[in-house]
């Protein structure tokens, strides 16, 4: 075979790969971090409450206070979100998806399919929207706190109300209230949730969050993203600054203390004393929930990169009520009510009397918007667990707990 032969047909094809125009790199997809789940994810509390996009695709603004509250707008997405709050390096556009409210069943359904959901669609089908023009690197969780066996603003109007019953109303005095007689002893832990009901919220909320990790897998454009799960902070104290224990000689362990009751609301706090270990055992709960949700998954996913945040000492002693001059030097807001959907928050019940705090009561359970928000995180709670975050969205280990010192300084180790 002559030489010429030998090297005929590479040559062509040689010629053909020089003519044949080469084609266009594609281009990389900007990068994004997510935020999925309820309330102390959304921006409860923070303000600055974005528009929403409801399940029909129209953007709900604040539709007014007589709204109901099945509004989309009412997922309270807040421009001072941890998520947009954070420091995040490589990060280039960031989506809030939280809803306030947001249970684990809204994740892969949409929220108006069930009792007192929202109009939104599921936060599985937002996500994919994102994943189609973002590559996502990093995905904020804070699910758990609501399922279907107890939700926090339940919990946080069955304590708080009890105390307010206590306060104005004497054990002769049931009659002022419509419906019949209303609690007035301290919130015990079985109240607020037992060991069965957290476990199956446990169940549920491992449900979810895997098919979050799923759909991650399918969506993510380069397969490479890191899952914060973030657990929950008590805005309580273990015990309320010794100030607020009694008001004209009454503590709050006798019948009718209105005084009393007027002091602690003004300070965020109309709670028992005696109610305040059952909260923490609660919210000690919670992470503990979150915390088996994380281990089972990291099991399950053993290639996914996961991190468990715990945020259960980042308020430390900026709790409602821990210090004098609360709420004004607190971490999270204070119950605050209307008298109807006025959109003025009354910031004093003194000199009422039992018949108008139950009006103002009532306002709560018709209108909840009225009073969502009430001992949730504020504007710069938020920004505390955006530090938090960060601190988590570079860390080399699995599990870190954010801590704020007596200085105010937050850590994360």
């Amino acid at each position: 075979m002559s030489l010429w032969r030998r090297f005929a047909v590479p040559a062509a094809l040689a010629l053909v790969a020089l003519t044949v125009p080469a084609l266009p790199a594609q281009a990389a997809l900007p990068t994004a971090a997510v935020a999925l789940g309820d309330s102390f994810i959304s921006g409860e509390g923070a303000g600055a409450y974005q528009s929403v996009v409801d399940v029909n695709g129209q953007a709900q603004a604040f539709p007014g206070w007589s709204a109901a509250n099945s509004n989309a707008f009412f997922c309270h997405r807040s421009a001072n979100a941890s998520l947009l709050r954070a420091s995040l390096p490589g990060i280039q556009d960031r989506f809030n998806l939280a809803c306030s409210g947001g249970q684990p069943r809204d994740i892969a359904n949409a929220s108006n399919t069930r009792e007192k959901g929202r109009t939104v669609a599921s936060q599985l089908a937002q996500l994919r929207a994102v994943g189609q023009t973002h590559d996502i690197d990093l995905v904020l969780v804070g699910l758990g706190s609501n399922n279907s066996q107890f939700t926090f603003g339940d919990v946080a109007v069955k304590c708080a109300n009890r105390f307010v019953a206590d306060a104005w109303t004497g054990w002769w005095e049931f009659w002022a209230y419509i419906g019949g007689p209303v609690p007035q002893a301290p919130c015990a832990a079985g109240d607020l949730a037992t060991a069965a009901q957290l476990s199956a919220a446990q169940t549920e909320t491992l449900s979810a969050v895997r098919e979050i990790l799923r759909t991650l897998d399918e969506i993510d454009a380069d397969g490479v993203h890191r899952v914060v799960f973030q657990d929950y902070t008590n805005p309580l104290p273990t015990d309320l600054e010794n100030s607020l224990w009694e008001e004209d000689g009454r503590a709050d362990d006798r019948d009718k203390f209105r005084e009393l009751g007027a002091e602690r609301y003004r300070a965020g706090c109309p709670i028992h004393r005696a109610s305040l270990a059952a909260g923490h055992l609660f919210s000690g709960g919670l992470g503990t929930l979150v915390s088996g949700v994380h281990g089972s998954l990291r099991a399950e996913f053993p290639n996914d990169d996961l991190v468990y945040l715990n945020v259960q000492r980042a308020f430390d002693g900026a709790r409602l009520c821990e210090r004098t001059g609360s709420p004004g030097n607190a971490l999270a807001t204070p119950i605050r009510l209307m008298d109807g959907p006025t959109g003025t928050f009354l910031t004093d019940l003194a000199g009422r009397d039992k018949i108008a705090i139950q009006r103002i009561a009532n306002s709560c359970v018709t209108y909840f918007q009225t009073c969502q928000e009430s001992w949730h995180p504020n504007a710069a709670g938020h920004g505390v667990l955006g530090q938090c975050l960060s601190g988590a969205a570079v860390t080399a280990s699995r599990s870190v707990q954010c801590v704020r010192a007596s200085s105010g300084a937050i850590s994360v180790s």
